[in-house]
């Protein structure tokens, strides 16, 4: 782990909630890595993943060329099934996800949430997540923004990265 790269109380932080999940019994295993582009949730999922010898999925670029094969009309009914696909195509009960913004793409009428959740019923996920939380609220975005969410109810252990969660 490098001290230039990596939140060292974060990286304590998530280190020690894995280890919370992987022993503890949960309906779900989801850790979010909050915070907004640029903050080192990358870097700090990247030695995790590595401390853990756990896989890091880019879900941008995996998603991306899968559903290039897919026609468009044809891309909300698939999209959930290959980001599924992949988490089971690991094999390891542990899956880190990073680069997720595609999922929040309206045109794929997708609960990115809903599906780390359900997913998370099966395997741990520690997931970057850009945005915040405002008080009870997460967030993803900011409001002017075409895939701006905001999420009231949610079964996650949040990890605050570059700002306050």
């Amino acid at each position: 782990m490098s001290d230039a790269t990596v939140d060292r109380t974060a990286f304590q932080a998530l280190m020690e909630a894995v280890r919370q999940m992987q022993t503890g019994v949960r309906r779900h295993r989801l850790i979010l890595v909050v915070g907004p582009s640029g903050s080192g949730k990358t870097a700090l999922l990247r030695a995790a993943a590595k401390i853990l010898a756990a896989p890091l999925l880019n879900i941008n670029l995996r998603v991306s060329a899968r559903l290039h094969e897919v026609p468009r009309s044809r891309h909300p009914y698939e999209v959930g099934r290959i980001v599924r696909h992949m988490i089971a195509d690991t094999a390891s009960g542990t899956v880190f996800l990073d680069n997720l913004e595609m999922l929040f793409a309206p045109e794929l009428q997708l609960d990115p949430l809903l599906l780390l959740e359900n997913e998370s019923r099966h395997r741990l996920l520690v997931a970057s997540w850009a945005g915040r939380l405002e008080g009870e609220v997460l967030v993803y975005a900011e409001p002017d923004h075409p895939e701006y969410r905001r999420y009231t109810n949610f079964h996650a252990h949040l990890i605050s990265v570059g700002g306050k969660v």
